[in-house]
């Protein structure tokens, strides 16, 4: 895993696996997001696969899919939802990070 840090509160990787759980939980996060769409990549594991193991580990996580169309209003607003109800620090992921970074700092505009 490639973790980059946005702030205190938020950070960003790709794509991460069942087996990276346990490490995201022992290097301090409260709660995950996940930003790609199922079936994106034949590789890619399913979200409920890893919602499963999270929530198992005590990780609150949802799925606020971001495709084709790009970053939209909902998925803004859902990610307003998160951070207004999770714990922080979050992990968002998508393929390379790249999304889960775009619609965090769009939730920046809304929230401050």
């Amino acid at each position: 895993m490639d973790i980059r840090q946005i702030n205190d509160e938020y950070s960003v990787t790709g794509q991460i696996s069942v087996e990276d759980l346990d490490a995201i939980k022992t290097m301090g996060f409260k709660s995950i997001v996940c930003h790609r769409p199922d079936h994106e990549s034949p590789d890619q594991p399913e979200f409920a696969t890893i919602a499963a193991h999270a929530k198992d580990l005590g990780l609150d996580i949802t799925h606020i899919p971001v495709g084709p169309m790009g970053v939209t209003a909902d998925a803004v607003r859902e990610m307003v939802d998160a951070l207004d109800s999770f714990q922080r620090p979050m992990l968002g992921y998508c393929r390379s990070g790249a999304r889960s970074t775009a619609v965090y700092q769009q939730t920046q505009h809304i929230r401050n």
